[in-house]
């Protein structure tokens, strides 16, 4: 039942009922929980984005030197975006991650955004439409039985005020996957990029292979496809619809579908077809229509800018007017949304440096978790390895040139650097001593390229509040002529050591002494074969190590499924998560054992796309997700569900508390929020 009641301009959200949803059975049953703990992970690209929702009036809009001001309408919490404007004023509804998953919150002028806490408790919400009373958006709650399939679909429910119940009402089909809601003018229909009940396609992350569907409010399973290819659908009123894909000569274009008039389905199977709307030259992608029918506003990416910026293309004089360029020429701006009235227009941006809101982010951010007692923690870093008392954190702050290895206390409270000026990833913190692996030298690199296997001794002393840098012994454990070493994980005794080595020619495990590396304390092979086995991780027992290997498919590097192998070679097996033909297109790694050792955490590719990604910024694999499952491969549990991509977790036995912030939000040496995050690298004016 939900009940809203306004105090003021506030709003309080009251409790509700939904339909059930199925429970989560993949290709197994789900025996038990995970064990309780810690799962510290990295998101790329997540802790730089500093998002907020912006305005621009139209009727004051200048070209420069006289170009206005945009006017930020979220609050500078967290990151905001996919806003839509629910009245005439500047009130939008919105998404945002404040809460550690991404939830829908209504704002208005000179108000604290209000949440809209009766939805389902999904782990990926998404594109919030308010029309007549009735909230259309995305959701991940439905949980499909079979990987390799998106979880994402389209609901509707009634949010008037003074409404009595609530029912979240599924307007997908079941079984298939709908992505972009867009609603007409009076709210009689709606347009949706529909993936079908197709199963996702690895590769298939630049142009979703969607089609615009149409169908009408009140009859939702008589649904229409308008065009066989195309995403991001906008109305004008209620007889046109936009949207975008690649044209025949390479540019994302918008398109058109003029629709028939009628209050029941508007158009009739392949009763028209696409007309382009933009020029060629430069791409144009998720556009909001303006209800006047003679006016579009689009995101364009233009050869002579390395920025996204949103433009208003005339459909009758056929050229642009541009928008934020004038106002914000540095700043990438993303998925346009147009007021009822044409007057505003908005977009979600950077948020600058300078303005108030948070201005840094910090070391360890909270993360909704499924599971209970198992907590998520998104690391400003990759590759975390906790000591063994679980007080501090080793990681990788950046990947470049110069990140090295840092460390930060298990709190999120303080970082201090170990070992800098040199490329470092993957760490490993020895069970039994102040000592942490990691390799040294450039990451995703041939396997001739030098990579070497360090030694970082140091003492905690010096783990303290006046010091940024920490002194240490650093010792090389790998030949520098073995070519590629990588990724070390220690016994739990301390003792040993086991790596990736291209020093065959393929890439393959083996185990060397703990301190004296291969030097004089000798070298054993592990695994050999014509394939790739990488990120070996020793179970707190000892008595395994999993890893991630193509050996299955050895001439495919796009494949990986997880494996054990018992420290003296024998025992291997295969973890089978995706059972059968569909374990092919497994693609897992950065696999790390629960405390108990009967579980394992790692990246997967098995929960396909949530969003179109063309609407995002920059995610090399945007279906990369966090799972969990036991090592006899039952239990398959999924802990991420976002538009990101999730990797490097680390599981930790105990219940982190973290730090508390004082009021301004801002901890001690956190990162600035900066904006240097970059446009999907597969779109390139090199058309």
């Amino acid at each position: 039942m939900l009940r809203i009641v306004r105090h003021g301009r506030r709003i309080k959200c009251k409790t509700n009922t939904f339909k059930s949803t199925p429970k989560l059975h993949f290709t197994h049953s789900l025996p038990m929980l995970p064990p309780p703990g810690t799962v510290v992970f990295n998101t790329v690209g997540r802790p730089q984005y500093g998002f907020d929702v912006f305005s621009v009036d139209l009727h004051r809009h200048r070209p420069p030197p006289h170009a206005s001001t945009d006017h930020r309408l979220t609050d500078g919490l967290s990151i905001n975006f996919n806003a839509q404007f629910i009245s005439h004023q500047n009130d939008v509804v919105f998404v945002s991650e404040r809460t550690g998953s991404p939830r829908f919150y209504i704002t208005r002028p000179d108000n604290k955004p209000q949440p809209l806490s009766f939805l389902p408790n999904a782990l990926f919400l998404d594109r919030p439409i308010i029309r007549n009373g009735n909230l259309y958006f995305v959701s991940t709650h439905h949980q499909p039985d079979e990987v390799f399939t998106s979880w994402s679909a389209v609901y509707s429910s009634a949010v008037e005020e003074g409404a009595t119940a609530a029912t979240v009402t599924r307007l997908t089909p079941p079984g298939e996957v709908d992505y972009s809601p867009a609603v007409s003018l009076t709210g009689k229909f709606l347009a949706v990029a529909s993936y079908r009940s197709r199963r996702w396609q690895t590769n298939d992350f630049r142009e979703l292979q969607t089609e615009i569907v149409v169908f009408p409010e009140a009859d939702p399973g008589k649904r229409v496809t308008v065009s066989e290819r195309g995403g991001w659908p906008t109305w004008s009123r209620d007889s046109t619809v936009f949207f975008h894909k690649i044209a025949d000569d390479g540019w994302w274009s918008i398109f058109r579908v003029n629709l028939n008039d009628s209050d029941e389905v508007p158009i009739s199977e392949n009763s028209c077809s696409p007309i382009r709307v933009t020029p060629p030259g430069l791409h144009c992608f998720t556009p909001a229509a303006f209800h006047d029918g003679k006016r579009i506003a689009v995101a364009t990416r233009r050869k002579e800018s390395g920025f996204r910026h949103v433009e208003i293309f005339d459909l009758e004089s056929q050229t642009f007017q541009r928008i934020t360029e004038d106002i914000n020429p540095n700043f990438h701006h993303y998925n346009p949304f147009v007021s009822l009235d044409s007057s505003q227009l908005g977009y979600h941006r950077f948020r600058g440096e300078s303005t108030q809101g948070e201005s840094k982010y910090p070391h360890l951010d909270k993360v909704h978790s499924p599971v209970r007692d198992l907590q998520l923690l998104r690391l400003n870093g990759s590759f975390p390895s906790f000591s063994p008392d679980g007080d501090f954190i080793a990681f990788n702050h950046t990947l470049e040139a110069t990140g090295g290895v840092k460390v930060v206390r298990s709190n999120g409270s303080q970082r201090w650097t170990l070992l800098k000026g040199r490329t470092c990833f993957h760490n490993a913190w020895s069970p039994t001593e102040n000592v942490i692996y990691t390799s040294i030298g450039p990451i995703f690199e041939s396997v001739s390229k030098t990579v070497q296997i360090g030694r970082i001794e140091f003492d905690p002393v010096h783990f303290t509040d006046d010091r940024e840098e920490v002194p240490f012994k650093l010792t090389i454990l790998t030949r520098e002529e073995t070519g590629n070493n990588a990724f070390p994980a220690c016994s739990p005794d301390g003792k040993s050591v086991v790596f990736r080595s291209g020093r065959s020619g393929h890439k393959n495990l083996y185990i060397v002494d703990g301190v004296e590396g291969e030097f004089n304390g000798g070298i054993r092979r592990l695994t050999e074969g014509a394939w790739i086995d990488t990120m070996p991780c020793w179970s707190p027992k000892g008595d395994l190590i999993a890893f991630s290997s193509n050996r299955h498919e050895p001439k495919n590097s796009e494949v990986f499924g997880i494996y054990l192998v018992r420290p003296d070679g024998s025992g291997l097996r295969r973890v089978e998560v995706a059972m059968g033909v569909e374990g092919g297109r497994e693609r897992l790694n950065h696999v790390s054992f629960s405390g108990d050792g009967e579980w394992l955490v790692f990246t997967a590719n098995l929960g396909g796309v949530t969003a179109e990604p063309i609407g995002l910024p920059n995610q090399f694999q945007p279906y990369g997700d966090l799972y969990v499952v036991r090592v006899d491969g039952s239990g398959l549990r999924r802990l991420t569900c976002n538009a990101y991509e999730n990797g490097t977790p680390t599981w930790h036995n105990g219940d982190l508390v973290l730090c508390h912030v004082d009021g301004d939000g801002e901890g001690e040496n956190w990162d600035k929020l900066k904006a240097e995050f970059a446009e999907p690298l597969w779109i390139t004016c090199d058309v």
